[in-house]
């Protein structure tokens, strides 16, 4: 455990942003997230930004709270989003992001509005903007447990 932490405050201090690999920034290896997470997701920092996304949406939104400091997170989009059946799901969706890493007091207004202590969460609704709240999602799932939820809220 002390080399673990040693190996993550380096890597924090060398500039590494990826919990699971803190020492990127020294081998060479890119600690930037890959796959459809990178680009696909529009950002929502408050909830009027939020409701004007679900307002105009006409089809599924999966809405994804996120922290630069939750390794949850990280395995979500590396491990998860990253799946080629799950990608291709997602790409059939209104994708929408919480980026709740600085904890301000619109992150905390968002989390409140879905009673989620902190991220990983992901909130899925209809193309009417209605909250499906049976497909909720918290914490790390794998894609193939993830895939059949990606489903039902595509139905």
């Amino acid at each position: 455990l002390l080399l673990a932490g040693a190996a993550m405050l380096i890597g924090l201090l060398g500039g590494a942003r990826d919990p699971l690999q803190p020492l990127a920034p020294f081998n060479g290896v890119s600690s930037a997230p890959t796959g459809a997470h990178q680009t696909a997701f529009n950002r929502v920092a408050t909830i009027a930004d939020l409701d004007r996304e679900l307002a105009s949406a006409k089809r599924p939104v999966m809405l994804d709270f996120y922290a630069d400091w939750c390794v949850s997170c990280k395995e979500m989009e590396r491990f998860t989003f990253a799946d080629p059946a799950v990608a291709a799901a997602m790409a059939k969706m209104r994708l929408l992001q919480a980026d709740v890493t600085n904890n301000t007091d619109a992150d905390a207004a968002l989390l409140k509005r879905f009673e989620l202590f902190g991220p990983p969460g992901i909130i899925f609704f209809d193309a009417n903007g209605r909250e499906i709240p049976e497909l909720r999602v918290v914490g790390f799932v794998a894609a193939d447990k993830f895939l059949p939820t990606l489903e039902r809220a595509l139905r």
